[in-house]
């Protein structure tokens, strides 16, 4: 029997997509794969991926009106496929003649594009499985060449199938284990997520809890020194660099008020920690933001009255039980680890024609 080789995909645009298929790899390490993780960022020509990701991290926090238009145009309207992914399907191809993996995951939408144009032209002959991270589902993440997706919900799962004809499932979210841990809050600590660039509105954010009186805000800044800099000064709370308690912060707090829509809010999930989503940075933060709220995993709060009353409301118990439930109830699905591959074939045929 061949042995299980499994390639992720993922992108260092941020930490959510590195976090996940680092805790994926972890796993299928653990049942007996043999895993490697890469960089799709590193597949682009030219140094592309670290331009991309500075003009990416740049619009966000400069003008973040261009990248929601960017978004909306590209990610939402646009062609499911990205000329970057053509340009990275010469590298993955060479990288493929080596490690001659038996499938492959897809951690980020521009991968999940790379992949599915090459099982269309038959050059990858091993099982693609595209692992959706957003809440929201875009273009992007979909290309019919690809054999299989696993999205964060039911809704998005019917939502990839409706667009590729290909199977979906839900899987349950991939937050490492120290996040399941039971809560025990202690006063009114509210964390406040910025992602892994510290970026969004964050500082107006501590300001209307710090104001309230009521609740402490604790901003977690991650990489960004400047933002921590700043909370530091104005005496808003604790400003918070990476820090490697997260879960136990998560079992300790009230609540997380959130901005990205990312892997912070699945490790809340996981840590039965009630998410209030407000000011979400453009594109897939805001949408993202909206689409879990639709889903009841969230609280989406329009403004500032909004988001101390979201608050307040949780102190009730039955509330906060109410709202938390949503979210558990996401881990009831399969773990992620146990639908990749192909359980029908060992070496599965390329999806499309040559």
């Amino acid at each position: 029997m061949t042995p299980r080789r499994v390639l992720i995909l993922s992108a260092s645009m941020g930490a959510g997509h590195d976090g996940v298929a680092r805790e994926l790899a972890r796993r299928l390490t653990r049942d007996g794969a043999h895993v490697q993780v890469i960089d799709v960022i590193r597949l682009l020509p030219l140094r592309l991926g670290p331009l991309l990701r500075w003009w990416y991290r740049t619009t966000v926090q400069r003008t973040p009106l261009v990248y929601e238009i960017v978004y909306q145009v590209f990610f939402v309207r646009g062609s499911p496929v990205s000329p970057l992914a053509r340009l990275a399907a010469r590298r993955l191809t060479a990288l493929l003649a080596r490690e001659r993996p038996t499938e492959v995951v897809s951690a980020f939408h521009l991968a999940a594009q790379i992949t599915g144009l090459m099982r269309d032209r038959g050059t990858l002959t091993a099982h693609s499985t595209v692992l959706v991270t957003d809440f929201a589902l875009h273009r992007l993440w979909l290309h019919p060449g690809n054999d299989r997706y696993l999205c964060p919900t039911p809704e998005t799962a019917r939502q990839a199938t409706a667009a590729t004809h290909r199977p979906a499932a839900a899987y349950a979210p991939l937050a490492r284990p120290a996040f399941h841990t039971p809560p025990h809050p202690t006063g009114r600590l509210v964390l406040v997520s910025a992602g892994a660039w510290g970026v969004g509105q964050v500082t107006r954010t501590a300001r209307v809890l710090a104001a309230s009186g009521r609740y402490t805000p604790v901003v977690l800044c991650a990489g960004n020194t400047r933002l921590r800099r700043r909370l530091t000064a104005a005496g808003l709370g604790q400003a918070l660099g990476w820090r490697d308690d997260l879960p136990d912060l998560m079992a300790r707090a009230y609540a997380l008020v959130d901005n990205a829509a990312g892997l912070t809010c699945v490790e809340a999930f996981a840590a039965g920690l009630p998410v209030v989503s407000y000011r979400p940075i453009p594109g897939h933060g805001r949408a993202g933001a909206h689409a879990m709220a639709r889903a009841g995993l969230t609280t989406f709060a329009p403004d500032p009255a909004a988001l101390l009353t979201a608050l307040d409301r949780l102190a009730d118990p039955r509330h906060r039980a109410h709202r938390t439930a949503p979210a558990t109830a996401l881990f009831t699905a399969p773990p992620a680890e146990t639908l990749t591959g192909d359980p029908r074939e060992e070496n599965p045929a390329p999806a499309g024609g040559a």
